[in-house]
């Protein structure tokens, strides 16, 4: 069926259609509310004759008025492409091309810098805008009234498990985004795996994902993990500065909390970081995006009381596959695979390494997606029967626990051994003075390559050429004297993208 049908209107008929379901700092809104309001979306779909199949591209920060349009576009048959809102005008310009959407949904915050593109691009039938706006353009109209005009008994368009449901465009840390084509049933496969199996959520629960919707982390955080279950999710527009997200934490009391390790070091930076971290009702905290240092996961255990379940998950797998779990923690570690998914780590030739042994990490599971659009040779790559490779250089314990090392093209060879760039920089990070780490190679005047650091520092020291002494000898005594960073340079901040991503391809760059 429909995934509509079972993450959104079942609640409505089991008789819960007045609770909560969404919160953001100025609205709410109510299960049978939701409800209305996507059939009346797909009715007015329906209506400017955007059918089956199409592409409606979603550029909105995280308001009710998210899920509104992403589920009554799947009511509607239509595709919702949900992508990150801090994209280039290249690059939205990259993915309305690309996946030849005849809709934008968009958040007046955001038109400014887009107003050019959106009015050139002739392909859009359809310009939603949440919130007033202000464009000279017979194809626009708020969000407000396109609800006012649909149809509130527009049924769900009924379709398969296996009917590609919506989009998600890679985080584009390597590249431009390519879009991943996800199906009905893997929204539901992720609640029953992690978000039955570890995350543990339940109908009482309020959870806060500091992960925007429009990323696969996200999106389970904020609509696919607390809709099945009937929890209220709280979302925050705003950029999630420690100082916002301390706001909500306190405003809010979620007991569910989701970040990445960027932003878990910056909380922990922050003067306001004390017990619970504002949320006397906190009892879980998860992060993804990338991997957690170690020292990250202790200092906030320590600090907050509450453990940080870190894992790994991709867009292609649509939320985490390999995870530590309560009863089951490994700081510095990715955990085990979340029951329903199994993991190798493989050589070039396929075949699973040795316990220890760097190899590529590949998964497979009920969540995987139908593959890449218009991208048929990464698919091919990606893609290969049950399994799907990830990019990603791992070791696998003789325990089961999975570690992270970095991606395959990060990898450094220094004196003949494999380094791993997250192993340095979590040395770095579990130095005082380091806020931030990344760490990349860097040709010497010999033709060898050797790490290069770059470091973010949580205060200003007066003596920065004794401190990357006194860091590099740190490094040394923590993994290895051939580890060491032979350069480091301390700058302001990392370059990332929008969901925490170190863009190490940038420092290479440079």
């Amino acid at each position: 069926m429909n995934a509509v049908d079972w993450f959104v209107d079942r609640h409505v008929t089991e008789g819960h259609g007045d609770n909560l379901a969404f919160q953001d700092p100025d609205r709410s809104l109510t299960r049978a509310e939701l409800a209305d309001a996507t059939r009346r979306f797909a009715g007015s779909l329906a209506d400017a004759g955007i059918g089956r199949e199409r592409r409606l591209v979603m550029l909105m920060q995280d308001t009710v008025d998210f899920p509104i349009v992403f589920w009554g576009a799947m009511r509607a048959g239509v595709i919702p492409v949900p992508i990150n809102t801090l994209l280039t005008p290249d690059l939205v310009r990259h993915v309305l091309d690309d996946s030849r959407a005849e809709a934008i949904a968009i958040s007046a915050a955001l038109i400014p810098a887009l107003r050019q593109l959106i009015l050139e691009t002739k392909a859009l039938r359809k310009i939603i805008v949440s919130g007033g706006h202000d464009l000279d353009d017979r194809r626009a109209e708020t969000l407000e009234t396109f609800l006012a005009s649909g149809d509130p008994a527009t049924p769900s368009v009924p379709a398969s498990a296996d009917e590609v449901a919506f989009w998600l465009y890679s985080s584009g840390s390597t590249g431009a985004p390519k879009g991943v084509k996800h199906v009905h049933g893997s929204l539901r496969a992720t609640v029953e795996t992690y978000g039955d199996q570890v995350l543990g959520l339940h109908a009482n629960d309020v959870m806060f994902s500091v992960a925007k919707a429009f990323h696969a982390y996200g999106l389970g955080n904020s609509m696919t993990f607390p809709m099945a279950v009937g929890a209220v999710a709280i979302l925050l527009p705003d950029r999630p500065t420690p100082d916002a997200v301390f706001a909500v934490m306190e405003r809010w009391q979620p007991t569910i909390f989701a970040a990445v390790p960027t932003l878990y070091a910056a909380m922990l930076a922050n003067p306001m970081i004390r017990p619970n971290a504002g949320s006397p009702r906190l009892r879980r905290c998860i992060s993804a995006g990338e991997a957690l240092p170690e020292d990250v996961g202790r200092r906030w255990s320590e600090m907050v009381g509450v453990d940080i379940l870190d894992g790994i998950g991709s867009t292609e797998m649509l939320h985490i596959f390999i995870s530590n779990a309560a009863g089951a923690l490994r700081y510095g570690t990715s955990g085990k695979p979340v029951p329903g998914y199994s993991a190798m780590v493989v050589d070039d030739h396929d075949r699973p390494v040795p316990h220890g042994e760097p190899g590529e990490l590949v998964v497979r599971g009920p969540s995987t997606a139908d593959g890449y659009w218009n991208q048929r040779e990464k698919s091919r790559r990606t893609f290969r029967g049950d399994w799907t490779y990830t990019g990603d250089t791992y070791s696998r314990d003789a325990e089961g626990y999975y570690r992270f090392l970095g991606r395959r093209d990060e990898m450094l060879k220094v004196s003949g051994v494999w380094v791993s760039p997250f192993e340095v920089e979590e040395a770095l990070i579990a130095h005082p003075a380091v806020l931030e780490a990344a760490v990349v190679g860097k040709t010497d005047r010999d033709g060898l390559t050797k790490p290069r650091a770059f470091v973010v520092l949580t205060g200003a020291h007066a003596d920065l050429e004794s401190l990357a002494t006194e860091l590099q000898e740190h490094v040394k005594n923590r993994v290895g004297v051939w580890k060491y960073p032979r350069w480091i340079e301390f700058v302001e901040g990392l370059p990332k993208t929008a969901t925490g991503k170190i863009q190490r391809f940038r420092l290479r760059d440079q």
